[in-house]
């Protein structure tokens, strides 16, 4: 039979990734075609997202497909990090840079809210977990800034459906991504009119919502012939990133927990249906869209970004690569100094190993001194927050949760891995580290007939990619690191 290949965008805060993957005797094989930089632009008071420089990207991505050993792709899809948008005016034309989620415009933009609807009443619509970056606060803190682009708007394209619109000229909005806006009620499967009257905003900017795995369009014809690969479908995939990656979770059964781990860890479990009561409420737990008629019952933790913004601080003075900074942890002194990864301070500092230093001089902790120690007190701190949330998350879990998978990025970095395990006490699976680009391919298949459902799919990534078993050890150190980490979470 012959080989049929799908071309997956996943674009990260960080980076963007063009991989092709191609079926082979029930199993999946990939090949990168390209890589290529991202980052948020400082322009006009405002940290954005250059969507025209990413799109020229994708083009020259699409170009590489032709000549490949490989078949051409028969389709396309794009996932990307969740919230951020852009807005359209008359005649589809673009209206401004989108505004990254880091961007300082949300301070403070919550409270303003809660005094216009009650943060009850909201989480009761839409199941979502207050993050100030939240389309819902961006867009509000736009219309209390005076801006004029909401007046003239008459599209709003998330960040997937912006990529898909320059491709095909066709607008729609993937129901993973909807739900991330906290504008989105998952009861009614539309977008939630009371909000929308908040924000003094007609229901007709919005876009239709359609499942993972809808062909939403073809490439343009002037862009097929550019590219050389015809007029080939574009799939609207779980758009949002992380329900991609969770899509090629490989595992079977129930009572498994995932950590899609990267710039963000997401943790969570899979559920039939949202949960809106009131404990979800006051643990802050999110109900987010997921392949196959599910949801993910998640929360959001500040991931390995601390990392990233550290290396981009050292590399002033050396260019360390992530392998040199995790070798240089695993030989620092352990549980010196810890710290809340969520803590607000380290949502954008300037300098986050002085961010990190002055919140150990707070809590009254040794101030790391060095690039290892630092690194290590990021490590720690991930793996008992992620056991700080795991415990949380059994709370409201409707079964027992005796496995972690961890999947994307952050599944290669070993040291990590055996952390989370010792700090869960559970046995920890890691990969696929590609787990985005493989969701996204695979629900392709899914929609162009290859796979039949998500079980299939699960085989698939099973069958595919080797997975890195971690089992506990040192536990009773590390319930006593939890200890001393409660400590610092009940103190602020």
């Amino acid at each position: 039979m012959q080989e049929r290949s799908y071309l997956a965008f996943d674009l990260g805060a960080e980076s963007g990734r063009a991989i092709l993957g191609r079926m082979r005797d029930q199993t999946l094989l990939l090949e990168e075609k390209a890589r290529f930089a991202n980052g948020m632009v400082y322009l006009l008071g405002h940290w954005r997202w250059n969507i025209f420089r990413l799109f020229e990207d994708i083009l020259q991505a699409l170009k590489l497909c032709i000549g490949s050993a490989a078949s051409p792709p028969e389709s396309l899809g794009v996932d990307t990090w969740g919230v951020d948008f852009g807005l359209l005016g008359p005649g589809g034309s673009f209206l401004d840079l989108p505004v990254a989620y880091r961007d300082p415009r949300t301070e403070g933009i919550m409270d303003e809210v809660f005094r216009r609807i009650p943060r009850e009443r909201i989480y009761g619509l839409t199941g979502i977990q207050f993050l100030p970056f939240n389309t819902l606060f961006q867009l509000y803190a736009l219309r209390l800034s005076g801006s004029p682009l909401l007046g003239v708007a008459q599209d709003l394209l998330f960040m997937p459906d912006l990529f898909v619109y320059m491709l095909t000229g066709k607008r729609s909005t993937e129901f993973t991504f909807a739900t991330t806006s906290q504008l989105y009620n998952p009861v009614t499967g539309d977008w939630e009119a009371e909000l929308l009257d908040l924000l003094e905003l007609s229901p007709s900017l919005m876009q239709p919502v359609v499942p993972p795995g809808t062909v939403v369009g073809t490439l343009l014809p002037d862009l097929a012939r550019l590219t050389g690969l015809g007029e080939i479908p574009a799939v609207a995939v779980a758009t949002h990133d992380t329900a991609s990656a969770v899509a090629a979770v490989p595992a079977e059964g129930t009572g498994w927990a995932y950590i899609s781990s990267g710039t963000w860890s997401l943790l969570g479990i899979e559920v039939e249906k949202p949960i809106i009561d009131p404990r979800a409420l006051a643990l802050n737990f999110t109900n987010e869209g997921g392949a196959g008629g599910c949801f993910r019952l998640l929360k959001n933790i500040c991931g390995l970004w601390l990392l990233q913004a550290c290396r981009l601080s050292w590399q002033k003075d050396r260019p360390y690569s992530y392998e040199e900074l995790v070798r240089a942890a695993e030989e620092a002194p352990a549980f010196r100094s810890l710290v809340d990864p969520d803590a607000e301070a380290f949502l954008n500092p300037d300098d986050m190993p002085e961010a990190i230093r002055e919140s150990c001089r707070r809590s009254r902790q040794p101030v790391p001194d060095s690039v290892a120690a630092v690194t290590r007190c990021i490590l720690e701190s991930l793996a008992l927050k992620y056991r700080h949330v795991l415990d949380q998350m059994r709370t409201v879990a409707p079964e027992p949760i005796t496995r972690l998978y961890v999947i994307g990025g952050g599944s290669r970095n070993a040291v990590l891995n055996q952390f989370t395990a010792n700090a869960t006490g559970l046995p920890v699976s890691a990969g696929p580290a590609e787990a985005t680009a493989v969701g996204n391919i695979l629900i392709q298949a899914q929609c162009l007939g290859e796979v039949s459902g998500i079980s299939e799919l699960r085989g698939i990534v099973r069958r595919s990619f080797t997975l890195d078993l971690f089992e506990p050890q040192d536990v009773r150190e590390w319930d006593q690191a939890y200890a001393r980490f409660q400590d610092l979470l009940e103190g602020g």
